[in-house]
């Protein structure tokens, strides 16, 4: 699988670009034997789904947002309450238009691409520079990334056809500055985009010009009919205060609705969150007696389940965090003492949050191996059940799985595929975390016994139990079928998806996301922390040079250890 693969990243590159970035695919033929097979397992589930891709497609009918990430159990509020709420989902789901373009190293150059954004009435709301990903360090190129939105004010965009908008004005900078010689990538937001056309590839040719002179010169250029998504970890201070539900503000069924000491001090630690930005230490809440003593009820009740109902490399861990972290039943732990801890570990890093946050800002958050983690706890009066997320979700169940790689990588894979995806998809991507991420069971690879691995289960003692007994329907863990399960949010789970493995689970929904409608691929760079959309083919000249030192770095671990055991006694 990986031979092919390679040759046919070769036979492009050498298409696209040239023998020189052939070369850099060259040397691999040595280091392939080493590297794992899928299994045949996961084989014949990869051509048994993508072969009935099509029918599935045809006949989903894709149901309501999902239910669980994307709303909360109904109450009565005021009618302000829900207006403002209203508010609040509209303004989540409208993100800026990114423009993504080169800049060559010359006087003049970024001022001639901004009078390009100023001559069409666009505003940058945010700019950024970095060495283009494909850049050499002779040329200097650098690659300017800006959030932009369409001034309301500026002349000439208003006299344009309202179906122009935002997305032609910037088709416009795209073809002034791809004959400036850029390489432009623009991905609008959905409210803003036109008709879905055919994408076309940087260096593509064109249809013939009309014949009217004034028609607009129309020159290559990658324009992806996909949501806004982030690129760089800063991008991610945008979603604190997209919170949709809960946070500052409870429902009415909520245990603390009618407490206004606790409404207070929640109030108190989401202002925290709102206000923390990339780069700055995680707020530090200074909890009181009653809110550890909610805390320690938890902790020692989920405690008496752990060894019968969790799965191993959750009692692994767990002993860890008691004795690096500092966990127990007396203390609540920071976010950024476990944040360090899981950066150690796997490289992910934890985030407050406000509340809950809408399916696809939560989901692009784990592109980047982050984590948005509450910090307040649940009410007194119910230790043991809370209808929303919070620190004893988040630290007794998420954070202990995220230490695992294979967990971890379970968590990579669907934000990696949120990134860009679809409204239908992020919903169908929103059940699959939901059935695995949250509620999933997995089976134990030395007993084949069924344990508990989803952190919806690890932190509830009532729902861990149930999981486990023979009221709910249990079936083999499969993206397809869980993408299109409605389930509930304020009683136990009727069904559960059970995984042969974590290892087979992340094998099962990678193949899944590929099925997923996308017009590009992205890859996550874990030295920069930052997304690259690849659709050229420099930028995957570049990654199959990067992949091709690593390989050989493993191909050659593997021959020491080959030689060392040749010589052992």
């Amino acid at each position: 699988m990986y031979s092919t693969g390679l040759r046919v990243i070769g036979q492009f590159l050498s298409r696209e670009v040239g023998s020189g970035a052939l070369a850099q695919v060259s040397n691999f033929g040595g280091a392939t034997p080493f590297l794992p097979r899928l299994p045949s397992s996961a084989r014949r589930f990869q051509a048994r789904r993508l072969s009935a891709q099509s029918k599935e497609r045809a006949g989903d009918n894709v149901q309501s947002r999902n239910a669980a990430l994307d709303s909360a159990p109904s109450a009565a509020c005021t009618e302000a309450d829900a207006a403002e709420r209203v508010r609040a989902i509209r303004f989540a789901k409208q993100a800026p238009a990114t423009l993504v373009f080169t800049v060559s190293n010359r006087p003049g150059a970024l001022k001639q691409a901004l009078d390009a954004l100023e001559n069409e009435g666009v505003n940058i709301l945010k700019i950024r520079s970095g060495l283009a990903p494909a850049s050499s360090l002779s040329d200097n190129t650098h690659e300017i990334t800006a959030d932009v939105e369409l001034a309301a004010d500026h002349g000439s965009v208003a006299a344009a056809p309202p179906a122009a908008g935002l997305s032609g004005a910037l088709r416009t900078v795209s073809n002034r500055l791809t004959q400036l010689g850029a390489q432009v990538t623009v991905l609008v937001s959905r409210s803003e985009r036109r008709p879905r056309q055919r994408t076309r590839a940087l260096g593509e040719s064109n249809a013939a010009p009309a014949a009217d002179a004034a028609a607009p010169v129309t020159t290559p250029q990658a324009e992806h009919t996909a949501p806004w998504f982030p690129r760089r970890l800063s991008d991610l201070d945008q979603f604190a205060s997209r919170c949709l539900q809960y946070g500052a503000e409870l429902d009415a069924n909520h245990p603390g609705f009618s407490d206004p000491e606790y409404r207070a001090r929640r109030a108190q630690i989401t202002r925290n969150a709102a206000l923390h930005k990339h780069g700055m230490r995680l707020p530090t809440v200074d909890y009181t007696e009653q809110e550890t003593a909610t805390w320690r009820t938890a902790y020692t009740e989920l405690a008496k389940l752990r060894k019968t109902h969790t799965s191993a490399r959750y009692q692994h861990i767990f002993p860890l965090l008691e004795r690096e972290v500092g966990f127990g039943p007396n203390r609540i732990p920071q976010l950024q003492e476990v944040s360090d801890f899981l950066r150690e570990c796997t490289g992910w890093t934890l985030r407050p949050v406000m509340g809950l946050l809408s399916p696809r800002d939560f989901l692009n958050g784990l592109a980047f191996r982050v984590f948005h983690s509450t910090q307040y706890i649940r009410h007194h009066s119910r230790p043991l059940y809370t209808p929303e997320p919070d620190v004893c979700h988040e630290l007794l169940g998420h954070a202990p799985m995220l230490c695992n790689e294979s967990f971890a990588d379970l968590s990579h894979v669907i934000g990696l595929a949120s990134l860009g995806a679809s409204d239908e998809d992020i919903e169908r991507l929103a059940k699959c975390y939901w059935f695995s991420i949250e509620f999933g069971l997995c089976r134990e690879p030395r007993t084949g016994e069924v344990r508990a691995y989803g952190a919806g289960l690890l932190s509830s003692y009532g729902e861990l139990q149930h999981c486990l007994s023979d009221a709910p329907e249990k079936r083999t863990w499969d993206p397809f079928d869980a993408a299109k399960q409605a389930y509930p949010i304020t009683e136990y789970q009727p069904l559960y998806y059970v995984a042969d493995s974590l290892d087979s689970a992340t094998e099962k929904l990678r193949i899944f996301s590929e099925t997923l409608e996308r017009p590009f691929s992205v890859h996550y760079n874990a030295y920069s922390q930052t997304v690259h959309v690849l659709d050229e083919a420099a930028k995957l000249a570049k990654l199959t040079g990067n992949m091709r030192t690593e390989i050989n770095a493993l191909s050659r671990a593997l021959l020491r250890l080959e030689a060392t055991r040749e010589h052992a006694p």
